[in-house]
């Protein structure tokens, strides 16, 4: 009776874990990631290209509407050359259907990169999330 005593207490002891080291670690680990965090930051000053601030919505998929923009600027919807108003036109009624279909931006190399931004913006505004932006495999 002496020895089943000695085993159940044996076990009882094993059942605590002492969790202070692991406490200790994540401590640790949280001053350094604290202090590291800040140098990690970049210090090259840029002129970001602007953007309106618009929530997005989820949208599901068909086929593609592809979007190109040519190296001059000139915005293309499919394969018919259209202005920057007639573009925010196009994207409204296609906001509008029950299932819009995803778009695909296709933008020349050369372009500024400001004008891929309003073409973007004008996409986000209209709520039209899925988008594919295409580019060169090398």
């Amino acid at each position: 009776m002496a020895r089943s005593f000695r085993n159940r207490k044996s076990l009882d002891a094993i059942s605590e874990l002492n969790i202070t080291p692991l406490m200790d670690l994540a401590f640790s680990l949280l001053i350094i990631f604290m202090v590291t965090t800040p140098l990690l930051e970049q210090s090259i000053e840029l002129k970001l290209p602007q953007q309106d601030a618009i929530a997005n919505a989820p949208v599901s998929t068909s086929d593609f509407q592809i979007i190109n923009v040519d190296s001059n600027g000139r915005i293309f919807w499919g394969k018919q050359e259209v202005d920057f108003s007639e573009l925010n036109s196009l994207l409204r009624a296609m906001a509008l259907e029950a299932d819009p279909a995803p778009i695909s931006l296709r933008c020349d190399r050369n372009i500024l990169f400001q004008k891929v931004v309003d073409v973007l913006d004008a996409i986000k505004r209209n709520n039209l999330t899925k988008l594919h932006i295409d580019t060169e495999v090398k």
